[in-house]
């Protein structure tokens, strides 16, 4: 039995447990970074290593290495009589888990079962943020709640997953549209997706938005700062590396929206000694964007990914209009 986890917390957290099995953490963070439709094999390998690379500030070698020894693993799956997915209700974990279960919908599974158990609370944790969480003995308790998994439960994760890699994000708004409940947690983690993309009132999506907030509101050490961010936008399911990265665009930039104070320490790592060393202050120019009176992308121009779409420059820009509730291309 193969036990695939969305992170290496819970995976030794399992490993300590008595349930059978091989526990193996998957370590992919496809919340970030380019997911582009039509990429597969080596140069989709080779395009995420460079992404973790260049964001997580890690050993390029390493990392393709590590996206390799996870593709060896995935397709060792003939070796087991079960294959039991573990993941959580947030963004972070969704769209891991629609890539895997579109990834083992692609492939006759002959005599192996793929199970999940995919969760967003627990009994006695009123604020359950995930499988990292629980002791040992309260993860085991999930394992004969598993179940198989259903034709329909991988047809959706396969039309979400083309739908999020795909250069034309509208195809997630259709999706929304259409009858998502045999997977009950997509809905919601995709419609907090489009929300990360540029608002129409000023250029920065939810998360940007919601740091800028409380950074003004009196958090500017990263300490305290990220757990306030976490109680705030829980769903996200961001880690402390993934948050840093958001802020660090905001203030690396012509005309940025924070300054930054990390001791002196460069580089895209986020470290345990900058983590307690970095604050933030907002800028003349965050307070203008804050207040809608500027927009940052009119400002700075953009240059990231969406899943599969690729944000570039400063008109043509997929938006997120918030009265409307939908995406609009300005």
């Amino acid at each position: 039995m193969l036990h695939i986890h969305n992170g290496d917390s819970s995976a030794g957290t399992a490993r300590q447990s008595s349930m059978p099995g091989e526990h193996f953490a998957w370590r992919e963070a496809l919340i970030e970074g380019p997911t582009p439709a039509g990429i597969k094999g080596e140069e989709w390998r080779k395009l995420r290593a460079q992404h973790l690379t260049d964001f997580y500030g890690v050993d390029p070698g390493e990392t393709e290495s590590g996206l390799r020894l996870q593709e060896d693993k995935l397709a060792s799956y003939p070796e087991h009589d079960e294959v039991v997915l573990w993941f959580e209700h947030d963004l972070f974990c969704q769209t891991n888990l629609i890539c895997l279960l579109n990834w083992f919908g692609e492939r006759d599974l002959g005599n192996t079962k793929l199970s999940l158990i995919c969760i967003g609370e627990f009994p006695g944790l009123p604020n359950f943020r995930g499988l990292g969480e629980l002791s040992a003995d309260r993860m085991a308790s999930l394992f004969d709640g598993r179940h198989e998994v259903s034709t329909a439960e991988k047809t959706l994760a396969s039309a979400a997953w083309q739908a999020y890699c795909s250069a034309d994000p509208t195809a997630i708004e259709t999706l929304l549209a259409a009858d998502t409940s045999v997977m009950p947690f997509l809905k919601p983690a995709l419609q907090l997706h489009l929300e990360r993309f540029p608002s129409v009132g000023n250029g920065l999506g939810r998360i940007q938005n919601r740091g800028l907030e409380l950074i003004r509101q009196g958090l500017r050490s990263f300490v305290d700062l990220f757990p306030r961010f976490g109680d705030a936008e829980p769903t996200y399911g961001l880690g402390d590396s993934q948050f840093w990265n958001t802020l660090k665009q905001m203030g690396e930039v012509q005309q940025p929206l924070l300054s930054i104070k990390n001791g002196g320490v460069s580089g895209p790592a986020l470290t345990s000694e900058n983590f307690h060393q970095m604050s933030f202050e907002v800028t003349q120019s965050g307070d203008a964007v804050l207040n809608a009176q500027a927009d940052f992308i009119e400002m700075n121009g953009i240059d990231t990914w969406l899943g599969g779409v690729h944000l570039q420059g400063r008109d043509n820009i997929w938006r997120w209009d918030h009265q409307g509730q939908k995406l609009t291309y300005l």
